[in-house]
């Protein structure tokens, strides 16, 4: 009888109370029951005022006893648990594998607390330590498990059942089944997180018309929804030029529409995944008069970029009139947030050799007619200029990106490229190692990141991974023998992959481990030089000179030890190991290339300053003191 009043008492805690709109309540905890042990060490247990059955204090939590002024601290003394139940319940006790020795009265009592609370989350809700029974080194507990409740029925009270799917309910999990306070606490939390999703963050779940028949329980789910609440307005706290019509376009958080939770949490990571905005703390909102307030504590960033790096480089083969060293530049010039819209405008131009020169262009337009869809358009050409192999490639490229709420950016796009031959050779007697062709692909592109810092990362991860897949169509050049193309199939498929992932690990006071892995690779029945991936040089293999490497399939790793003097200055030490593969018509080989090297950064009154200096070897090349590679820049940002 007693045991049957107790879980009703608990049945009506646990099923009457609703948690508040922040979270559901936890599971119960029952009392223990167990008296004080006879030692100087005891437990007290107090009952709150809501008559609800209390929980004891943790042990961890408990403060320690103090002795009274001239006596002696005291001792611990080892106890031995004996467990008495009854034989039936014997078997169900045995997985627990509870311990017989202890160090301490404490230790006996926090053992028994987990073994109660972990029967009772398996359903057995009137499983209790009845009694305690100390004598001098063991103590005798008697135990009850009692009976396994199960639902009988949960039915739905007054919610739609679109909600009640969305929450991750479904009647036959909750008929004839176990009945597990954890996991009708966390119906209620699902219930909650749908509710305030839909604009009403007071609302509150509890059973209604619950019923006990034996150990069968019975009831029906009812949510009290509260006032409605609607967005009102992004009130914008802080330095920043940012315009608040771009950030309610961007964050979709309109006035008027129904507050959703999901919507203020999403803001927060959408906002960091801006490289010219920094979000000081988490957003707030404010509710009054059925209306939330969103504010954003932001601070401009210095993003706009404008950088300038020349190489000094050995010539490997001088010819008549030209250095023993050549000379390479990079120059960059990024603007970011124009005019407080976030829209992006980048331009740069390399030379990587003396014949050889890239442009790049990009355009970046956030919001695209009022969604938070970003539309980005990109322009590439290389042209290279070396009398028996000059060749010009341009690859337009028109991309679609959306911000997704984790740390991600997904981009869908289209890109053509053409590659045409500046020179030719008519008496030629075999296709030459570039060939005038025509590629249109269709991809995807997809992002993640969860970098502490855009700049100086010090933790984080970032991933990426990209897939396209088009028609290639191989042009006929006029200046060729049409013979030459007799046995080529004119029109191919070709598929290209990606992907990228670096991570940053704090190491000691000050030090960064920066570790990498990248590579490409692309399938096609026949390739050509001027299809292949170029790499090499600072951004890819410090070491070697500028896009040295041709391959159609590569993997570079790299391992970097930073150590951070300030904050945005650090030295590092490197290592880069690469594995090329060369797939073509004409040759097939591979080659491991391996780059070491030192270096520094630091801020000047003129910006970052940057210094590498890198050695390579790779099947034509030794590690060799005047083959080294020095590259050094200054990376303004204004």
């Amino acid at each position: 009888m007693y045991a049957r009043l107790a879980v009703l008492w608990l049945l009506f805690g646990l099923l009457f109370g609703s948690p508040s709109s922040a979270q559901a309540q936890t599971s119960p905890q029952l009392n223990l029951n167990l008296p004080p042990p006879p030692d100087s060490s005891k437990v007290r247990v107090s009952a709150p005022d809501s008559g609800k059955v209390a929980t004891p204090a943790s042990p961890a939590s408990l403060p320690a006893p103090v002795p009274a002024p001239g006596k002696p601290l005291p001792v611990r003394r080892p106890r031995i648990l004996i467990l008495e139940t009854e034989a039936a319940d014997q078997v169900l006790l045995r997985r627990y594998r509870l311990k017989t020795n202890f160090p301490d009265s404490l230790a006996v009592l926090r053992e028994m607390r987990e073994l109660v609370l972990a029967l009772q989350s398996e359903s057995y809700l009137t499983a209790s330590a009845d009694e305690l029974r100390w004598r001098r080194d063991t103590v005798r507990v008697q135990l009850y498990v009692g009976e396994k409740f199960r639902w009988a029925r949960l039915r739905n009270g007054n919610l739609g059942d679109g909600l009640l799917t969305r929450a991750g309910y479904r009647e036959k999990l909750y008929r004839n089944q176990p009945f597990q306070p954890q996991e009708w606490t966390r119906l209620q939390e699902r219930i909650l997180r749908e509710a305030e999703n839909q604009g009403y963050p007071f609302a509150t779940v509890r059973l209604d018309s619950a019923q006990l028949r034996g150990a069968d329980i019975e009831g029906r789910v009812l949510l009290e929804r509260g006032p409605v609440i609607v967005f009102d307005s992004l009130q914008i706290v802080g330095n920043t030029t940012i315009r608040k019509r771009f950030l309610t376009k961007y964050l979709q958080i309109y006035p008027g529409q129904p507050f959703s939770q999901q919507r203020v949490e999403e803001a927060a990571r959408r906002l960091r995944q801006l490289p010219y905005l920094q979000l000081k703390a988490e957003p707030e909102v404010r509710f009054a008069r059925g209306r939330a307030r969103v504010y954003l504590l932001l601070e401009d960033r210095t993003a706009n970029q404008f950088d300038a790096i020349v190489g000094i480089l050995p010539n490997p083969t001088p010819g008549l009139g030209q250095k023993r060293v050549q000379l390479t530049g990079d120059v960059t010039i990024a603007l970011r947030n124009i005019k407080g819209g976030g829209k992006g405008l980048g331009l740069q131009w390399r030379k990587t050799d003396a014949s050889s020169q890239q442009l790049d262009a990009q355009y970046a337009h956030p919001t695209f007619f009022g969604t938070p869809l970003e539309l980005g358009a990109t322009f590439n050409l290389y042209r290279q200029s070396i009398p028996s192999n000059a060749f010009q490639t341009l690859r337009p490229r028109l991309q679609l990106t959306y911000p997704t709420a984790r740390s991600g950016r997904i981009s869908f796009f289209t890109e053509w490229r053409s590659s045409r031959l500046l020179a030719a050779d008519s008496l030629a007697t075999e296709l030459p190692a570039n060939i005038d062709s025509r590629f249109t692909s269709y991809g995807l592109d997809y992002t993640w990141t969860t970098l502490d810092d855009l700049y100086f990362p010090r933790s984080g991860l970032l991933a990426s991974g990209q897939a396209s897949v088009g028609s290639k169509i191989i042009s006929k050049n006029s200046v060729l023998d049409e013979t030459l193309y007799q046995d080529l199939p004119l029109r191919t498929t070709q598929v290209s992959v990606g992907t990228r992932i670096e991570r940053y690990t704090r190491i000691g006071r000050g030090g960064v481990l920066f570790t990498r892995l990248r590579g490409e690779a692309l399938f096609n029945q026949r390739l050509f030089l001027n299809d292949l991936f170029r790499l090499g040089g600072l951004s890819t293999l410090r070491g070697f000179n500028e896009l040295d490497f041709y391959a159609s399939q590569y993997a570079v790793g790299t391992a970097e030890y930073r150590q951070f003097t300030s904050a945005d200055a650090y030295l590092f030490a490197f290592v880069d190991q690469g594995y090329l593969r060369r797939d073509i018509l004409t040759e097939k080989s591979t080659n491991s290339p391996t780059g070491v090297g030192v270096g520094l950064s630091f801020r000047t009154g003129a910006g970052q300053f940057q210094f590498v200096y890198a050695l390579g070897r790779d099947n034509q090349q030794k590690l060799a003191l005047n083959a080294g590679k020095i590259h050094f820049g200054i990376t303004s940002r204004f």
